[in-house]
């Protein structure tokens, strides 16, 4: 009798900047599409409510104007929602949080602005062109047919192209380097940084020095660990950091790690409080925009 073929894994191998390997696990084609779809309705939602104000606003002027203002806002729209969401600080849009996922760098770097702009920009290629092409079809021609039936052949190609590889990767997604990943359902960094303070145990201090070495990004990185809780990462992150400090070991890796994460998030807190924003370990505390 044969065997059932085995589940294809969507654990991966994330390895950050600092060798450590957080073990993600893909969003599976369902929970992507139903990302898209809370996405999608929410978009639709403010679509309507901007529709009926421009039409209230030039309900006099019965002219092509609306229409043109129309396309352009769902134009904005569709781009700005998908793109400056992704941008944010949690890699995901609301549908995207809903469902658990978030954007990452496949190389294990920090999500960079372009990366996103490139897979959202696909999605005008993917769905957007071809969706745009039926719309503006009559079905009195042939012509009409034969671009029709070109279009929704393009749609199909696109709509499951993330079926047909392991990564379950768009093409947008290809393109820019990035996984779309499950958000670990565990306790939220207000929340390690609470457990630290309320700890009956005396809290580390460290230097001004200490805390210079990283930024906003390698705080998220730690707190993926700290989450993860796995010995070895955490084992790991502890010796870079008290190597690249010159911290002696005291044996308590996740105490360790604990106090220096509150530490540092307290600092770059106070930076954010006066302008003051370190993106990662490789830039210079800037003025926020």
């Amino acid at each position: 009798m044969a065997r059932p073929p085995k589940p294809v894994s969507l654990r991966r191998t994330f390895v950050t900047p600092e060798g450590v390997d957080l073990q993600l696990e893909l969003g599976s084609a369902g929970s992507r599409a139903g990302a898209f779809l809370l996405d999608a309705v929410m978009m639709l939602a403010i679509l309507v409510i901007g529709t009926i104000l421009i039409g209230f606003l030039f309900i006099a002027a019965r002219s092509q104007l609306i229409y043109a203002l129309w396309l352009i806002g769902f134009f904005v729209l569709r781009n700005g929602w998908f793109t400056l969401f992704e941008m944010g600080g949690r890699g995901a849009t609301p549908g995207k949080r809903l469902v658990g996922l978030r954007v990452v760098a496949r190389d294990g770097a920090r999500l960079t602005g372009g990366a996103v702009i490139a897979r959202n920009a696909m999605r005008e290629i993917e769905v957007f062109l071809p969706l745009s092409f039926l719309g503006a079809q009559s079905a009195a021609e042939v012509a009409d047919w034969l671009l029709t039936l070109f279009a929704l052949s393009w749609s199909g190609i696109f709509l499951f192209f993330p079926l047909f590889n392991r990564d379950k990767l768009r093409v947008g997604d290809l393109l820019a380097g990035t996984w779309v990943v499950r958000t670990v359902k565990a306790r939220l960094g207000d929340d390690l940084v609470a457990a630290a303070a309320a700890g009956t145990r005396a809290r580390r201090t460290f230097s001004e020095a200490a805390l210079d070495l990283y930024g906003i990004f390698e705080l998220q990185t730690l707190e993926e660990v700290l989450r993860d809780g796995r010995p070895e990462p955490i084992g790991t992150v502890a010796e870079a950091i008290r190597r690249k400090a010159g911290i002696a070991d005291d044996g308590d890796d996740w105490g360790f790690l604990t106090d220096y994460y509150a530490a540092l998030c307290a600092r770059l807190e106070r930076g954010m409080m006066v302008g003051l924003r370190r993106e990662d370990k490789y830039g210079k505390a800037t003025r926020a925009a």
